[in-house]
């Protein structure tokens, strides 16, 4: 109930106000049945945006930190991620993906829409990077389609980093359903799984119009942290960085 409330009354009115969503494609998302959505991730408001402009319930999953905070923004962030249909997940002990892979995979056994991000993280950067098979294995497994999304401006709305969005024309775009059913005989096949994933991030390309990358975006943050750290360390045993 709380759900319907903060989409249809009290948070998806105002937004769609304000925000004017420009939106393209979304006949293709099919009324009924599994389906799983593949979406590019640029900003903390993907996971606002794309359950506000779709009519069915979308499940994503989130860290169990966001639905723990204490104070008041604890409670709002708890309260927020509930209302919009997000599950906590537990990403201790180095079983994230899979537990994300579990519950993902129960909404679809129920009828309902999962939403993925297959980059595994926000980009760095704005463009698109390589994708993680987790989204190959959720189809395989399930049979579901998986709809090709792009979030085209969400990084020029509330950029890594800011807590408030720059008030703007948000735009999507919504692809034809991709059908994987071909492969159904190759769960756990790695290179299937991998030409799988290429394929749906093809899609996604195509829509966002973004620069492809075939690094993954957490290798490439990993990298770009790395020298800070290391300049970090030498400053502090040698001032001036000597």
């Amino acid at each position: 109930m709380f759900y319907w409330l903060l989409k249809y009354v009290f948070l998806g009115p105002p937004l769609k106000v304000l925000f004017r969503p420009d939106v393209r494609g979304l006949a293709h998302l099919p009324r009924s049945g599994p389906v799983i959505l593949a979406c590019n991730h640029l900003s903390f408001s993907d996971s606002i945006f794309t359950p506000l402009i779709v009519d069915r319930r979308v499940t994503f999953v989130a860290k169990a930190e966001y639905f723990t905070g204490k104070g008041i923004k604890g409670w709002l962030m708890r309260h927020f991620f509930s209302g919009t249909g997000t599950i906590p997940v537990d990403r201790s002990g180095g079983k994230a993906a899979q537990a994300a892979l579990e519950t993902l995979l129960r909404v679809l056994r129920e009828g309902g829409i999962a939403g993925i991000y297959p980059e595994g993280t926000r980009s760095p950067d704005g463009r698109l990077y390589r994708g993680k098979t987790g989204v190959a294995r959720l189809a395989l497994e399930s049979g579901a389609p998986v709809v090709p999304v792009a979030l085209l401006n969400t990084d020029e709305i509330q950029p890594t980093g800011t807590l408030i969005p720059k008030v703007m024309r948000v735009r999507m775009r919504f692809g034809a359903p991709l059908d994987f059913s071909r492969y159904a005989h190759a769960k756990g096949d790695r290179f299937v799984e991998r030409a799988v994933t290429d394929e749906i991030m093809y899609e996604i390309m195509a829509l966002s119009g973004r620069e492809y990358v075939d690094v993954y975006a957490a290798s490439l943050k990993t990298s770009i942290e790395a020298p800070t750290q290391r300049s970090s360390r030498r400053d502090d045993v040698a001032p001036g960085g000597r």
